[in-house]
């Protein structure tokens, strides 16, 4: 069969559906039996197992973006940091947030060191009760917050506590913009920006810094530093980096830039820390200029130059994929067509609805990554007053 036929095919776009939400559940199920019947007990042990339990929920998406549609990941990282640092202690990641697949480059890197099973990040509280990614981030010791600042501080303090204890390296992802970047939401931040004297960045929302200055007291003193990040893809591109787009196997090309910051180089007032912030954004705004104008990060941006390379592709995300498809995907699609072809009315409707359940899952997976269906968080003049959460 031809590979592009079968990449259009929404037959095999719900088969990955049917495979990644079932195994989701059974993932699920398993961390929460641990979750009850061995975290109150060995944490360690159970933050071992669970990192591979993440990893092979995770390793599914990074399965559709590496060897489904091939996308072309540079990493503009120094190769010496890269071999002394990534992977080898905690991370905490600030990044940029204007694509819908800006995430899903992140854990392609972080596949690569190798974290992606102890990638965490702050969340609304809301997403832990949402079956599958949601749970298994619950199980996962995500960061959740309400967007009250007040309980949120005690939240932070506490669960990067937590965290910073964990017996292997772990990424804490923070979007400090609050939200995806639109045109509506540049518009207020530009606006807030004036009023209150702050940078007025062309290319980004000014970020939200109580979030960032409510974790750095749990983080001082540990194995743990900060990862300035920033993906971008070439506007000029023929294919746009969209969740759809990469199940259709169409092939992006992703730049991404990491530099590692100690954490001691964060000032210690408050003050000192919401300009660390900022300047950083400042930075990534000149280098996102830059990019526009020359297909580069460096030329313009005053920033040192780093040598773009390709990370090889590691085998574990087809492996895991073949895995699953054999263990979920072959048996249910035998039990699907018995009950489609068993004559019978009943069996005949449940596996129609089985089938429709699985599409409009995938439907609504996929529309959730959509920059048009984002929050409306920062829509709003007072929104520097809130901790981001994803």
């Amino acid at each position: 069969m031809d590979l592009a036929f079968l990449k259009k095919s929404r037959t095999a776009h719900l088969c990955f559906a049917m495979t990644f939400f079932s195994s989701g559940l059974i993932v699920n199920f398993i961390q929460a039996i641990f979750y009850i019947g061995l975290r109150p007990f060995n944490k360690v042990l159970y933050r071992k197992i669970n990192y591979y339990l993440c990893y092979t929920l995770y390793c599914q998406l990074v399965f559709v973006a590496e060897w489904w549609a091939n996308v072309k990941l540079l990493l503009y990282i120094d190769k010496k940091d890269f071999e002394t640092y990534y992977g080898k202690e905690h991370g905490y990641c600030i990044m940029n947030h204007c694509y819908e697949v800006d995430w899903l480059m992140g854990w392609m890197a972080c596949e690569k060191m190798p974290v992606l099973g102890n990638c965490k990040a702050y969340a609304k509280k809301v997403i832990q009760y949402m079956p599958i990614l949601g749970w298994c981030w619950k199980f996962s010791e995500f960061v959740f917050l309400e967007r009250s600042y007040e309980k949120d501080k005690e939240i932070i303090n506490k669960q990067i506590k937590e965290l910073a204890d964990h017996p292997d390296p772990m990424w804490l992802l923070l979007f400090p913009e609050g939200t995806r970047f639109t045109e509506k939401k540049h518009q207020i931040s530009i606006e807030f920006a004036q009023k209150n004297n702050l940078p007025q960045l062309k290319h980004h929302l000014l970020p939200r810094t109580k979030g960032f200055i409510a974790s750095l007291p749990s983080m001082r003193g540990r194995n743990m530093a900060i990862y300035d990040t920033m993906i971008l893809f070439k506007d000029g591109d023929p294919v746009a980096p969209t969740m759809t787009n990469l199940l259709f196997g169409k092939q992006v090309t992703a730049h991404l830039y990491i530099k590692r910051l100690p954490l001691d180089e964060v000032p210690e007032t408050e003050s000192d820390q919401e300009e660390y912030l900022r300047q950083l954004f400042v930075v990534k705004d000149k280098m996102k200029d830059s990019f526009i104008k020359t297909g580069d990060f460096f030329k313009t941006s005053g920033v040192t130059r780093v040598d773009p390379w390709i990370p090889q592709r590691r085998i574990w995300p087809i492996a895991n994929q073949v895995f699953w498809l054999i263990s979920i995907l072959v048996p249910l699609v035998y039990y699907l067509t018995k009950m489609l072809v068993s004559g019978r009315i009943i069996y005949f409707s449940i596996g129609i609805t089985l089938i429709l359940t699985f599409y409009m899952l995938l439907k609504r997976t996929i529309a959730m990554s959509e920059t048009k269906y984002g929050s409306s968080y920062g829509a709003r003049p007072d929104a520097e007053d809130h901790i981001k959460t994803n």
